[in-house]
């Protein structure tokens, strides 16, 4: 059974796993696409979570839309199921030339946006609406190394947060969306954003959708501590670390079709001081007889600030392997392990 979780203040529940679609369209067919949808929906997963610019690995021109399409194409066919899942997308930041030839996200963005996303989607309405990455930038995709604050003038960055919320509200009112959340945020701007809606009553945060797993461990701190007392939770995406901690990337493995085999950098993941860090937790997992799939994404919903996290699986049978681990409980012992890995190997990437 998946542990529900509220989706911040919404009233909304989500389960505490959520299925990502990134390679929807990529590396994933849409046969198997569809596959997903029905075994997770079975299980008891009634989180999905979706982009306007995917699928990935890599983001093409040609490929922009396709994941909603998919997905459309399954709501139509399954269309009373509908009601019984959340679904949740994102509007593209500033800079991704292949959406709205880069546009920053404000008010005159977002209704077209949301209106494409709704017409790939073949739904009425978006449970979860999230804004992908900030207009001046992030420290998310390791940029946290050389991060300085960004030169934008803080007036005009609250101004467009103030119109985006604006423009946020007339879709609620409309009934395209349900909720806001953000992504790839830090805890000012995510601060920031709580404060103007409860100063204006506008849509307030639900939550944030961050890389989060056992190698990239940003939001412990600042954030873990804003989500817990302004109920805003982590989506943690990448729990498996890009697939880093499945270990089939050790001893130089490249595994054809594999993420690595298309993007060799991993995004600026790969260095040898992750795959010493996985060696880490290889070793707790195999000690204690998990499976390290298991024991990670077990490890992520042990934390105080999760709401769901958001795993992905190339085919219906990386989903099947996934689902095997969906009830396991850690031990003191391998929790208290995994504290010292991590302190051994602090934020390898």
């Amino acid at each position: 059974m998946m542990q529900m979780k509220p989706l911040g203040r919404t009233g909304i529940m989500v389960s505490d796993l959520c299925l990502g679609t990134m390679t929807f369209g990529s590396q994933t067919s849409e046969a198997d696409a569809h596959t997903q949808m029905d075994t997770a929906l079975d299980v008891g997963i009634n989180f999905v979570d979706a982009a306007e610019m995917y699928p990935v690995n890599p983001v093409s021109k040609e490929t922009i839309g396709r994941t909603e399409e998919i997905l459309g194409n399954w709501n139509v066919a399954n269309a009373a199921r509908r009601a019984n899942f959340v679904l949740a997308t994102k509007h593209s930041g500033e800079g991704l030339s292949y959406v709205r030839d880069g546009a920053p996200i404000s008010a005159k963005t977002i209704p077209s946006a949301v209106e494409g996303s709704l017409r790939r989607l073949q739904t009425d309405y978006i449970d979860l609406y999230q804004f992908h990455w900030p207009n001046r930038g992030s420290y998310m995709f390791r940029q946290n190394w050389d991060f300085a604050p960004s030169g934008h003038n803080t007036e005009d960055v609250l101004a467009n947060m103030q119109e985006c919320l604006e423009a946020l509200q007339d879709q609620v009112d409309k009934g395209n969306i349900r909720a806001f959340g953000l992504s790839n945020e830090s805890a000012w701007g995510t601060a920031q954003w709580l404060r103007l809606a409860e100063q204006t009553g506008a849509p307030r945060v639900a939550s944030v959708q961050n890389e989060y797993s056992l190698l990239c461990r940003h939001f412990d701190t600042d954030l873990g501590e804003l989500s817990v007392h302004e109920d805003v939770g982590l989506m943690a995406f990448s729990p498996l670390a890009a697939g880093f901690l499945t270990g089939k990337y050790q001893n130089d493995a490249v595994p054809d079709g594999s993420r690595m085999s298309l993007v060799p950098g991993m995004g600026g993941r790969k260095s040898s001081r992750v795959f010493d860090a996985v060696t880490a937790y290889l070793d707790i997992a195999g000690r204690h007889g998990l499976d390290p799939v298991h024991m990670a994404l077990a490890w992520c919903r042990t934390r105080a600030f999760m709401t769901s996290a958001i795993f992905g699986a190339t085919t219906a049978a990386q989903l099947d392997h996934l689902l095997a681990g969906a009830n396991l409980e850690l031990s003191q012992q391998v929790l208290d392990e995994i504290g010292r890995a991590h302190r051994a190997h602090p934020m390898p990437f």
